[in-house]
């Protein structure tokens, strides 16, 4: 078998438009388990979206992107339900900003012999493969962009907001999420923005000028995204998966406090995840657990054990249908922090 014979069925991003799950997610509410955990986690979403005041924050993290779920993002972001997002650097590089450069996921299969993948340049993700010749255009172009900036230090959603506008301009896909964002104003933090494609770029940057380069500020990303949650009078965290997305939205809450400033809870939460709590990880902790730290609170918190693309689309499809992100008020939180970025420089 050659590389085309593997890289032969693209992965299709699930359009929440196109159908309504509402009769799923009422049909839900009257069962067990999952399924109403899951319609909880739809109905605090909802509060979410009708208290105006409220910020919601997505954090990503896990390959739902590469799995079919990327368009999901897209419209929730230009659907006004999404202010704020906070991901892995492979959800928002490896994956979309790698697609928005025209390429593409492929179904595969997770018994494939990686050793013959390896030998014709395949990654494997699970079930889902990625061209690795095509990945390294990608790392290249997050070189070029880099190259063209002026040598300072860049928080990872100045740099992803760069990325945007490149996009506009080089964009080979008509939505991707780091272009929906950036015309949106809606910021993305990726708190480990070079455990990614954008490392790699970023070192060749950095190792062809080493006098003169950018870097990547990951403390700087930390005080803006608590800059926002201390200007926004109310907060909500939809996550799917945990780890460092998670627990950088949480903590902003502590981080305002050790700046003197007292802050709400964040209101509402939602994690999707497959993670055990008992091994005292769960992705960052459970949402209960969290309260004891001081960073969410238990009014309206929903743990949903599931793997996350087989229950978003429901969530989403029901969302958007429902209408009530129609009559939200833009935050446009890039704007603000683009105006404080400037009155530095």
């Amino acid at each position: 078998m050659n590389k085309n014979d593997f890289l032969k069925y693209p992965v299709k991003h699930t359009d929440i438009k196109s159908f309504d799950a509402t009769p799923i997610i009422e049909s839900m509410r009257d069962m067990s388990f999952t399924s109403r955990d899951t319609a909880s986690a739809a109905d605090i979403y909802s509060r979410m979206l009708n208290e105006d005041e409220c910020t919601v924050m997505l954090t990503l993290a896990g390959s739902t992107s590469a799995a079919g779920c990327m368009q999901v993002y897209v419209d929730m972001v230009k659907s006004n339900m999404i202010d704020v997002v906070i991901a892995s650097g492979a959800s928002i590089v490896d994956m979309d900003f790698f697609e928005a450069l025209g390429f593409r996921h492929y179904k595969g299969s997770p018994y494939a012999d990686d050793r013959q993948l390896r030998d014709l340049y395949i990654d494997r993700i699970y079930d889902t493969y990625i061209d690795e010749e095509e990945l390294q255009v990608c790392d290249h172009a997050v070189k070029e962009i880099a190259d063209r900036l002026e040598p300072r230090a860049y928080s990872s959603r100045e740099f992803i907001r760069e990325m945007g506008k490149y996009l506009v301009e080089n964009s080979k896909k008509q939505d991707s999420l780091v272009q929906v964002c950036y015309e949106q104003n809606v910021p993305i933090f990726c708190p480990a923005f070079t455990d990614s494609s954008a490392g790699f770029g970023l070192v060749k940057h950095q190792w062809e000028n080493p006098e003169a380069h950018i870097t990547i500020d990951s403390v700087k990303d930390f005080l803006e995204l608590t800059r926002i949650k201390m200007a926004a009078p109310s907060s909500g965290l939809f996550m799917i998966g945990g780890g460092v997305p998670k627990n950088f939205a949480q903590d902003t809450v502590i981080c305002a406090e050790i700046l003197g400033k007292e802050v709400e809870m964040h209101k509402y939460a939602i994690q999707i995840t497959v993670a055990d709590p008992r091994d005292g990880a769960c992705s960052g902790s459970t949402l209960r657990e969290a309260a004891s730290w001081g960073k969410v609170d238990t009014v309206y918190e929903q743990m949903v054990y599931a793997e996350a693309t087989t229950i978003l689309p429901l969530v989403a499809s029901y969302l958007y249908h429902k209408g009530d992100w129609r009559k939200r008020t833009k935050k446009e939180w890039a704007k603000m922090l683009d105006a404080v970025a400037e009155m530095k420089t």
